[in-house]
C-alpha cells in the first residue's frame, strides 16, 4: 500500500466513522469497517513514523496515565447568569439594552454534560482541558482523542479555542449504567455525571468505549473577524463539528419565547439531556462593549427549562449552622427520584419562609429541582393531612452548641465564636483547594482536632506541634509529618486564595482576586467607596467585606503576620494622558475593544463599562450608541479612536 493510498482509506474509513458514531447513519457494514481498519492498522505497523494525525487508530485509547495535569486556557472560561421565567428574561434583555441599544440574539439548547476547551494551532489538536475554575482545568487531551466528534484535526491555521459541552446520549447512559449493573459498580446518577466521570479516567481505553459527545458552544481565542457569533460558529460547523440540533437567530422576546416553548416540546425527542436554552447578543462588538462581571459575562445568559415537580412528604427538619453562624432550617424527605438524581433533602431557606407557607411535619409537598439548583419545597399539599403533623417552631439555642441564637427575623445566627459547627466548617473551607489548599486536611481530620482540643479555630492549624498529633488514631509518624509539611507549605500564598479561605461571604475566588490585587494587605481599612470602584463589585459584596474586616480586623492581621501572604503588586504605568483616568469604550474600532482595554488598563487607566459624572473619557468608534449620547449629556469629554491614538 502507497502512503497516498493509505491517506485515502484514513478518509473514507473517518466518514464511516462519522456517519455511524456521530450520526447514527451507518454507510457500511460492520465487515466493511473493520477490514478497512485493519488494513490501515496494518500499513501503520509497518511504517510507525508514517501515521497520520487524524487516523482512526488513535480513537481506542489506551494512555494510562498516573494523573491529570493542570493546564491554563488562553481566554477564562465564564460561568452563566441564570433566568427562570419570560419575567427575568426580559429584565435581562432590558438591561443589555439600555446599554448598547437595540440588539439581535443568537439561542440554542443548554444541554447537560462536562464543559470543555478545545485547543487547535496549525490544524492540530494540541490541547483539551476541562473548565475548571475558568482559569485552570485538567488536561484530558488523551481522552478527548477517543471522542469520534472531536476532529484531531481541522482546516484552519490559526490558534483557536473552541469551547462547548461533552454530553452523553440518554440511551448510551443508560446502557453504560446496565454494564455497571452487571459489574458490580456504583451507578451514574445522571448522565452529566457520567460524562464527567468517563473524561477523569485515567485509562483512555475506557474513556473510548463511552460514545461521548461533543457538541460547541462558543469560541475563546481567536482571530476570526465575523462581525456575529453566528457566523463564527457556522465557521466552526464548517470545521467538522457537530451541528446542535437546533439553533436560532431571534431579534425580541416574542421570538425567544417561541423558540424556547418550542425546545421544551422537544425535551423527550431531543436524545441529550437538556436543562435550559442559552440566550446570546449576537454581535461581537456589542458583546465586548458589555464586558463581564466577575462571574459571567453581560452578554448571555441561560434561559432555564421549568423545573420537574414530585410529590413527597416532610420527615423531619434538620438545623444547619454555616461559617457565618446563620442557622439554615432543611426539610428531610422521603426519597424521590428527579430526572436521574435521588432526592432525599430540600432547602427551606429561612424559618419566615415556612412560616410563611405553613409547612408542617408529616405535610406531603410538592418538590422542585431545575439543573443545578438545590431541590426546594414550592407548595404544601394542605388538603392532604390527616391530623398528625406538627408545627416547626423557631429555635432558641444553636443545634450545635445550645448557646442562645439572635432572631434577626428572616436570618438566625449563633453569635458563638467558639461554636463547634462554625469553627469545623471554616475550617474546611480554609484548607480546601482554590483556599489554601492544604493537601491531607480533609473533614474528618479536621473535626479530630477540634474534637480533641487541638485547634479553635484556623489560626490554630498554625501551630500544631508534631507531639500534639502523637496518640490519635489514624496518626503515625508519615501521616504527621506530611500534614505539618503540608501547613506549613501553605504559609506565602497568594494573598487572593487567603482572602478566598476566609469564608466572606458573597466574596468568592475571582472578587478575591481582584480586592488583593487592588488593595494588598490594606483590605483591613478599606472604605465603602473604594470597593464598589472595583469593576464588578456590588454593594452587597462591599458591605459583606466591610462587615467582615470590621468583626475580624485583629484576627485578620494575626493572620497576615502569620501566613506572610504574598501580594502581588499592580505595575506602575508610566507617566501618560490616560494615567489614572476612568475611560468608556463604545462603538466598532480597528482593533477589539477588549485589545485597547488592555493597552490602556496597562497605561495604568481604569476602563469601565459605563458612563458616569465620574467619567474622565469617552472613547468611541463607528456606530457608537447610547453610552456617546450620555456623554454628552453629561459634559463629559469625548475622544475618537485616532484622537486617543494622537494622545498617546
Amino acid at each position: 500500500m502507497t502512503k497516498e493510498t493509505y491517506l485515502k482509506k484514513i478518509e473514507i474509513l473517518n466518514k464511516w466513522a462519522h456517519a455511524y458514531y456521530v450520526e447514527d447513519n451507518p454507510i457500511a457494514s460492520d465487515e466493511e469497517y473493520d477490514k478497512l481498519y485493519h488494513e490501515i492498522l496494518d500499513y501503520e505497523k509497518a511504517h510507525p513514523k508514517e501515521v497520520a494525525e487524524d487516523s482512526p487508530t488513535k480513537r481506542v485509547g489506551g494512555v494510562i496515565r498516573d494523573e491529570f495535569f493542570k493546564a491554563e486556557h488562553i481566554k477564562q472560561m465564564w460561568s452563566m447568569e441564570d433566568v427562570f421565567s419570560k419575567e427575568e428574561v426580559e429584565e435581562w434583555l432590558a438591561r443589555v439594552e439600555k446599554n448598547v441599544g437595540k440588539c439581535e440574539y443568537f439561542c440554542e439548547p443548554k444541554f447537560d454534560g462536562a464543559s470543555m476547551n478545545l485547543l487547535y494551532e496549525k490544524g492540530r489538536l494540541i490541547r483539551a482541558i476541562t473548565r475548571g475554575d475558568g482559569v485552570i482545568g485538567e488536561d484530558v487531551t488523551d481522552n478527548i482523542r477517543t471522542i469520534r466528534s472531536v476532529p484531531l484535526s481541522i482546516g484552519y491555521q490559526d490558534l483557536i479555542e473552541i469551547r462547548g459541552e461533552v454530553v452523553i446520549r440518554k440511551d448510551d447512559f443508560d446502557a453504560i449504567n446496565q454494564e455497571r449493573l452487571k459489574n458490580g459498580e456504583p451507578l451514574f446518577a445522571n448522565p452529566r455525571n457520567a460524562a464527567a466521570g468517563s473524561l477523569r479516567q485515567l485509562d483512555s481505553s475506557i474513556t473510548a468505549k463511552r460514545r461521548l459527545v461533543f457538541y460547541p458552544w462558543g469560541i475563546g481565542e481567536n482571530t476570526l473577524h465575523y462581525a456575529r457569533l453566528s457566523q463564527k460558529m457556522d465557521f466552526v460547523h464548517a470545521l467538522g463539528f457537530l451541528n446542535p440540533p437546533y439553533m436560532q437567530e431571534c431579534k425580541d422576546i416574542e421570538e425567544i419565547e417561541r423558540f424556547y416553548q418550542q425546545l421544551i416540546g422537544l425535551r423527550d425527542e431531543i436524545p441529550m439531556m437538556m436543562d435550559g436554552m442559552v440566550i446570546k447578543v449576537d454581535e461581537v462588538n456589542k458583546q465586548e462593549e458589555l464586558g463581564y462581571t466577575v462571574k459571567y459575562p453581560k452578554w448571555m445568559c441561560a434561559y432555564k427549562f421549568p423545573a420537574i415537580e414530585k410529590v413527597t412528604k416532610i420527615k423531619g427538619i434538620t438545623l444547619q449552622v454555616g461559617r457565618t453562624g446563620v442557622v439554615t432550617p432543611v426539610a428531610e424527605v422521603e426519597s424521590v427520584e428527579i430526572e436521574g438524581v435521588k432526592v432525599n433533602r430540600a432547602t427551606l431557606h429561612n424559618f419566615d419562609e415556612i412560616e410563611r407557607k405553613d409547612i408542617r411535619i408529616g405535610d406531603s409537598v410538592i418538590i422542585i429541582r431545575s439543573g443545578d439548583v438545590i431541590p426546594k419545597i414550592i407548595k404544601v399539599l394542605t388538603d392532604r393531612r390527616d391530623g398528625s403533623e406538627k408545627a416547626v417552631n423557631r429555635p432558641i439555642l444553636c443545634p450545635t452548641c445550645h448557646s442562645e441564637l439572635l432572631d434577626e427575623g428572616a436570618l438566625i445566627k449563633c453569635q458563638n465564636l467558639h461554636c463547634p459547627a462554625r469553627i469545623i466548617n471554616s475550617i474546611i473551607h480554609f484548607a480546601k483547594k482554590g483556599c489554601m489548599n492544604i493537601d491531607g486536611l480533609g473533614s474528618k481530620i479536621v473535626e479530630l482536632l477540634v474534637k480533641e482540643n487541638i485547634i479553635k479555630d484556623i489560626l490554630g492549624l498554625y501551630f500544631i506541634k508534631a507531639e500534639d498529633l502523637m496518640g490519635l488514631e489514624g496518626f503515625k509518624e508519615k501521616k504527621i509529618r506530611n500534614l505539618l509539611e503540608a501547613i506549613e507549605a501553605s504559609k506565602g500564598a497568594p494573598l487572593y486564595r487567603l482572602i478566598n479561605a476566609m469564608g466572606i461571604e458573597h466574596i468568592g475566588e475571582v472578587a478575591s482576586k481582584a480586592l488583593a490585587l487592588e488593595f494588598g494587605l490594606g483590605i483591613v481599612n478599606v472604605r465603602f467607596e473604594q470597593v464598589v470602584a472595583i469593576e464588578g463589585i456590588g454593594e452587597e459584596m462591599a458591605n459583606s467585606l466591610l462587615e467582615f474586616m470590621r468583626v475580624n480586623h485583629d484576627f485578620v492581621l494575626q493572620l497576615f503576620d502569620v501566613i506572610k501572604p504574598a501580594v502581588e503588586q499592580k505595575a506602575e504605568a508610566p507617566d501618560n494622558p490616560f494615567k489614572d483616568k476612568t475611560v468608556v469604550l463604545t462603538g466598532a474600532m480597528s482593533q477589539s475593544r477588549t485589545q485597547i482595554k488592555e493597552m490602556l488598563e496597562a497605561l495604568g487607566a481604569k476602563v469601565s463599562g459605563s458612563v458616569s459624572k465620574k467619567t474622565d473619557y469617552v472613547i468611541y468608534g463607528e456606530d457608537a450608541g447610547t453610552k456617546l449620547e450620555k456623554a454628552h449629556s453629561l459634559g463629559v469629554a469625548t475622544l475618537s479612536e485616532a484622537q486617543m491614538e494622537e494622545m498617546l
